[in-house]
Order: C-alpha cells, then sequence, then structure tokens
C-alpha cells in the first residue's frame, strides 16, 4: 500500500512526515529548506510509492486563513502539475506548532534541543499526519 505524506509548509523550512506502508502511524521524515523542497519530494518519490499528499492549511481562531495560505495554495498548484500522479489535500493545521513544542517539551527533550525550530516544523508535520489519519477512520466508521 503507498504512503500517504503531509507537508507543514513554512517560508523558510518545511515539515515533512510520512505514514507507513499500511497507513497506520505517522513518523516525522525531515526538515528541508522550503527552496529545496520539490527536489527532496520529487527524490523521494522515486524511492518510495506515495499516495497522497495532505498540505498543512493554518487556519486563525475565527476560521479564515492565515496570510501564508496564498503561498501554500500556491505550492499545492506545483505539486498538482509536478506530481500529477499523487492526489492532494488540505488539512486544518490550527495549534499544531503549539502542540509541537508542548510534545517536545513533555519528552524530556533539553533546553537547546527545543530551541530547533527544524524539530518543531518535523513533529507538526508528523501531527498533522497523525490527526489526518484518525479523523479519516473516524470519518470511515460512520
Amino acid at each position: 500500500m503507498p504512503r500517504l505524506l503531509s507537508i507543514d509548509y513554512g517560508k523558510k523550512r518545511t515539515g515533512i512526515a510520512v505514514t507507513d506502508p499500511l497507513q497506520l502511524i505517522a513518523n516525522g521524515l525531515a526538515t528541508v529548506d522550503t527552496k529545496d523542497l520539490m527536489t527532496f519530494l520529487a527524490d523521494y518519490f522515486l524511492r518510495e510509492e506515495v499516495e497522497k499528499i495532505i498540505i498543512g492549511y493554518p487556519k486563525h481562531l475565527n476560521n479564515l486563513p492565515a496570510e501564508i495560505v496564498v503561498e501554500i495554495e500556491k505550492i499545492e498548484k506545483l505539486l498538482k502539475s509536478s506530481f500529477p500522479h499523487i492526489k492532494t489535500e488540505f488539512y486544518d493545521e490550527r495549534f499544531t506548532s503549539k502542540l509541537a513544542f508542548q510534545t517536545i517539551f513533555d519528552s524530556g527533550i533539553s533546553k537547546k534541543q527545543r530551541k530547533n525550530k527544524g524539530l518543531i516544523d518535523k513533529i507538526s508535520a508528523t501531527i498533522i499526519l497523525q490527526d489526518f489519519l484518525e479523523t479519516t477512520k473516524m470519518e470511515t466508521k460512520s
């Protein structure tokens, strides 16, 4: 079974997570410089089969899209044109960065490592993907 991949897009860095081949568990894959995102993905897609890319879609508390959404929508169009065989889907990512930081804090990682924003991006992508998996399973059971 092909994997699912998630992206926590940022202007400087992008966190990436993938599922296991059975699409049960999300795992952090990498944090890449956003300028290198498409090259990284092209290389990854040569090695692994991916069914769908889940793209974090940030919204404010009032449910309006965040300012970066304009760039995220451009990336989604680029993904569709570059990898037409892979589906894309937006997923609400409100609070994932806060959850990622709290996860890091709760795990006992040192203060120096907690300042690693790349780690937060990768964990945010993992949270987005795991939440997507759980939501999809619940919708399937309904």
